[in-house]
């Protein structure tokens, strides 16, 4: 992710003091960011982060930790943008419980120049997060579908990928394409007794 990439981002910050969402709304417009939401309820930045699919999320520690756990946790939950907390001073308990629940860095406003730099970080280590996550699951994916084949067919594991590959090759699709078939249709694949050839 260039640094062009991140010059014009989608922001919701989130605290339950609203005069804390005041002070730090025109530090994102000033790095040049649009602050989309301003959220203060757990109930409703879940809702929020789902329909506004921001680019970064800042929680704030306000006056009730357990308050801006709750608040990462909702958009964690929607797995949107990454989460960065922001705190007011060092608090190393809050920042391992934090961390437990998915963000993945913290700033203090302290640091308000170096926010953009920890913003170019957390996106980059997001994106590869999720592209790692999106390999696991096409591997997890086509795993099962060798699975389902061993099964139905009664063959070993480098069988059933072959008549995969073979597959792909033969219809011009991705291998995951016809994995995810196969997973998608295994109910309609009929089970053979005797083994392929």
């Amino acid at each position: 992710m260039s640094h062009r990439e991140t010059e014009h981002l989608r922001v919701l910050i989130a605290n339950e003091r609203a005069d804390r969402l005041a002070l730090v709304a025109p530090i994102v417009a000033g790095l040049g960011h649009e602050v989309i939401a301003r959220e203060i309820e757990v109930e409703d930045v879940g809702a929020v982060t789902g329909r506004e699919r921001p680019d970064v999320a800042f929680v704030g520690l306000g006056e009730n930790s357990e308050h801006a756990l709750q608040l990462v946790e909702q958009i964690v939950h929607e797995a949107t943008c990454p989460v960065i907390a922001l705190i007011h001073a060092p608090d190393p308990d809050f920042v391992k419980e934090a961390s437990k629940r998915g963000i993945f860095a913290y700033i203090t406003d302290a640091e308000a120049n170096d926010w953009q730099s920890s913003i170019d970080i957390v996106l980059r280590r997001f994106t590869e997060y999720q592209e790692l996550e999106g390999a696991f699951g096409r591997r997890a994916v086509i795993e099962r579908a060798k699975g389902i084949l061993m099964e139905r067919h009664s063959v070993d594991d480098r069988s059933a990928f072959a008549m995969l590959q073979a597959t792909s090759r033969n219809s011009n699709r991705k291998l995951i394409d016809v994995a995810t078939a196969v997973v998608d249709g295994y109910l309609l694949l009929p089970k053979q007794t005797t083994p392929v050839a």
